[in-house]
């Protein structure tokens, strides 16, 4: 089931409208929802991409500024906390790891 963004000429109003095929998606033609006009035009959607953890970690510069914002979800910090280890040269150890990975998920109290 394909979703498409539309731009309305006439009042200037973005919309994605959901088909139930392909074939759907291509024939007859698109109202605004909002003032009725038929002059849509179809615009590129939003995408995203999945990165791994490595490639996360390769990309993540601890030394740029964050804002306050950054330091409040814990899958950040423990991002940081990772790479910065790397970067120091230091294993330590799988204990951690777990540990880190328990703050990103939000599971760093649960076991007290």
């Amino acid at each position: 089931m394909p979703i498409y963004d539309y731009h309305c000429q006439a009042c200037q109003k973005t919309q994605s409208l959901l088909f139930l095929s392909l074939a759907e998606a291509e024939a007859g033609e698109r109202t605004c929802r909002w003032c009725g006009e038929p002059r849509l035009r179809r615009i590129p959607s939003r995408f995203a991409y999945h990165q791994s953890e490595a490639s996360r970690l390769q990309d993540f510069d601890t030394g740029a500024a964050r804002d306050e914002s950054f330091y409040r979800d814990s899958r950040n910090v423990g991002l940081w906390a990772k790479k910065r280890a790397r970067e120091m040269g230091v294993d330590l150890g799988s204990q951690f790891e777990e540990s880190v990975e328990k703050a990103r998920s939000g599971k760093i109290g649960d076991d007290v």
